[in-house]
This record gives C-alpha cells, sequence and structure tokens, in this order.
C-alpha cells in the first residue's frame, strides 16, 4: 500500500516561492536600517569629539585644544580618565564603516602646558568618512555644528565648508 501522507513537489515549490518574495522585499528595508544606524553611529562620534574637546580645553589645555584623538584619549600625567572612548583611540579609527578623522589647522603660539602632554591648538576639526560612499560624510569643527554632505567634506577649523548642511 502506498501512503499519500507529505506534501507535493508543487506544494514545496510554492512554499519556497513565497518565502523567496518575502525575502525581496524585506533586505532592501534591512538595509536601508543598517545604513541609518552606520550613519548614526558616525554622527555619534561626531557628537562625542566635540564633547571631548570641550572638555579637554576646559580642563586640560587652557582654552585650546587637541589635534588628533591620541590626545584626547590619553588621560591626564596627574591621573584621571581619557577625554573620549577607547573606541576612538587614534586618527584612522573605523567604528560603523566610517573613518574618524581629527585634526587641527594652527598651533597655539606660546602655549602652557596641557594636562597630558599633548601639543595644543587653537581650533579642531573632525571627519567621518564612510567606506560606502553612497552614505552621507560628517565633520564638525570648533564651532560644535555637525555638518553633512554627499561628498567628502573639506573641514577647517572655524568656517562651514562648502556644500556642507548644518544637522546640529
Amino acid at each position: 500500500m502506498k501512503s499519500n501522507k507529505g506534501f507535493t513537489l508543487i506544494e514545496l515549490l510554492i512554499v519556497v516561492a513565497i518565502i523567496g518574495i518575502i525575502a525581496a522585499i524585506a533586505i532592501p528595508g534591512l538595509l536601508r536600517a543598517r545604513q541609518s544606524g552606520n550613519e548614526a553611529s558616525g554622527i555619534g562620534s561626531m557628537r562625542a569629539i566635540n564633547s571631548a574637546q570641550s572638555t579637554y580645553a576646559a580642563s586640560c589645555a587652557n582654552g585650546f585644544y587637541a589635534n588628533d584623538l591620541l590626545t584626547l584619549v590619553t588621560p591626564p600625567l596627574a591621573g584621571g580618565t581619557p577625554f573620549i572612548g577607547a573606541d576612538l583611540n587614534a586618527n584612522g579609527v573605523v567604528k560603523s564603516t566610517y573613518t574618524i578623522t581629527v585634526g587641527a589647522d594652527q598651533a597655539a603660539v606660546n602655549p602652557p602646558a596641557s594636562c597630558n602632554g599633548g601639543a595644543l591648538f587653537t581650533g579642531y576639526w573632525a571627519q567621518a568618512d564612510p567606506q560606502d560612499p553612497s552614505m552621507r560624510f560628517f565633520g564638525t569643527n570648533t564651532s560644535g555644528t555637525i555638518f553633512t554632505a554627499a561628498a567628502q567634506l573639506a573641514m577647517t577649523d572655524n568656517a562651514a565648508p562648502a556644500g556642507a548642511t548644518p544637522i546640529q
């Protein structure tokens, strides 16, 4: 005797086709959500740098700023905590597909010593450049404003970059 229990080949193919259609609808949404999350991380890194630079200027550098992430992650020589988290520990660090860089245009003339031995500058700029060029680029500077653009930003210490839109 033959048993007629189970699914036919047609029924299984229909189920596989339905799963494929649902996946095709869901995948672009998931990719957009991932891109949004990475962009939020880039913005968050710019905010963290602004906060760290403000704290560094107020408590360690007599109103001046650091020119790289290594200076901000170095704690005061007398002891204490770094000015920025260990995830942003050096220029060129990649975080959530963004390459994070901090720089400065003009060194301070005859500045006082900083509390962690870092060089002091009159301003700073930071950039978050995505590894995927279809994502937005972010930057900030001494003004504390975060800028965005579709192409790489030419950041300076105090001026708004050309073609950029402030997001904060």
